[in-house]
């Protein structure tokens, strides 16, 4: 696994096992997960620095949205945190991929 693939894995599993504990009085439950993932994402993590770029909050909510639907809808052959964090390096480049910000 490509290197930068396995730190955002790893930092999405981080806001995973930290949205669980901020949200334990329900065991994790949270209908509007994407755009506490979002905000901590941007706001309190290395993303933006290994994306290379800071997403617009509202882009990457769309983003895992749609990844979550892309994810729960096949059978998955890798852990949802490898799925996604391919995809974000892709979506989100620093190149002139999706909306973003200079990080």
């Amino acid at each position: 696994m490509d290197k930068r693939v396995e730190q955002v894995r790893d930092v999405l599993h981080e806001a995973a096992e930290t949205h669980h504990e901020v949200y334990r009085i329900v065991d994790g439950a949270d209908d509007d997960w994407a755009s506490w993932y979002a905000d901590w994402l941007i706001n309190l993590s290395e993303l933006p620095n290994l994306l290379g770029t800071t997403p617009v909050r509202s882009e990457l909510v769309y983003e895992l949205v749609g990844l979550h639907k892309e994810y729960t809808a096949k059978v998955a052959e890798e852990d949802w945190e490898s799925y996604y964090a391919q995809r974000l390096l892709t979506d989100f480049r620093s190149d002139g991929g999706r909306s973003a910000r200079p990080a």
